[in-house]
């Protein structure tokens, strides 16, 4: 079922709107939640408390031209936060390896005073991994939002582990000089 027409359901409040949106994009949300909270139950909860989240966001929010995107933003902040929940060392460490790789490109001052800086920003990041050819964005977005392994990555791309690790590597380096060109001190 097109997306345009789930949408329509959820505004209209048909509960088909979960079972179709469940159909066409249950799974990919399942492995997002899956690659942070490293278990198949908890990906499933996750993404039940998803479509209740949508449920109640759709209205007013209207994401008829990006629903997946909408929902992979929702699984993903809830996965996170189960971890946070529960208290899951060995994902708090590669969700921090993830994070420390973009510290190194990515200002990051605590200052609360900073959101619309921050809003800025991610405009910027977002117009850097637009200029990337579509290899990288892929690689690039599955790493680094998707939180895929490296090992992953290579096998779906049917590249080797290092071609990802340099692109990676390349990408943060290009982006850390692309912020330092646009005025972000690093």
């Amino acid at each position: 079922m097109d997306d345009r027409r789930i949408v329509a359901m959820f505004m209209d409040r048909n509960e088909a709107a979960i079972e179709n949106t469940a159909a066409k994009h249950g799974a990919s949300l399942r492995n997002i939640s899956y690659n942070i909270v490293e278990d198949s139950e908890t990906a499933k909860e996750c993404e039940n408390d998803t479509y209740l989240e949508a449920w109640n966001s759709i209205p007013p929010s209207d994401p008829s031209e990006y629903l997946f995107h909408f929902l992979a933003r929702i699984i993903r902040h809830i996965s996170i936060d189960v971890c946070r929940m529960r208290g899951r060392q060995k994902r708090k460490m590669v969700i921090t390896e993830l994070t420390a790789e973009m510290e190194e490109c990515i200002p990051a001052p605590d200052d609360t005073t900073c959101k619309v800086e921050y809003a800025e920003l991610g405009k910027a990041i977002s117009k850097y991994v637009r200029s990337l050819n579509e290899e990288k964005q892929v690689i690039f977005m599955r790493r680094y939002w998707y939180t895929d392994s490296v090992e992953d990555i290579a096998r779906s791309l049917g590249i080797g582990e290092s071609k990802v690790k340099m692109s990676l590597l390349r990408t943060r380096n290009g982006l850390k000089k692309f912020l330092m060109k646009e005025g972000y001190e690093l």
